[in-house]
């Protein structure tokens, strides 16, 4: 399965509203985790078996909770029986589609 989260506190006092250390303690569970994962400025995506990945979910957010007074968690799930190497598999095939719609549209000669 794949699962896409952001995690982040909210009430932390800072006049600036930044979270960059909370996120970044949650991030290093993630890669300490030792599952296929990818982080963007907006989300992280892990790839595992559902008891392994949302076992991460939890520590992540186990991690934020010291920075405020409560914790946001967003979490989007693609659940695959069967299927392993998503995380990159999912892109690959998207980067071909694009080539192959571009060839399409290429004027013939």
């Amino acid at each position: 399965m794949l699962v896409a989260f952001s995690v982040a506190p909210s009430g932390t006092g800072r006049a600036d509203g930044s979270v960059h250390d909370a996120v970044a303690a949650a991030v290093k569970v993630v890669r300490d985790s030792g599952l296929p994962h990818r982080t963007s400025s907006m989300f992280t995506e892990i790839e595992g078996e559902w008891d392994e990945v949302f076992a991460v979910v939890k520590a992540a957010t186990d991690a934020v909770l010291p920075f405020g007074s409560r914790v946001s968690l967003v979490l989007k799930a693609d659940i695959r029986p069967g299927y392993a190497g998503e995380l990159d598999a999912k892109i690959e095939r998207l980067e071909r589609a694009i080539e192959d719609a571009a060839s399409d549209d290429a004027p013939s000669t």
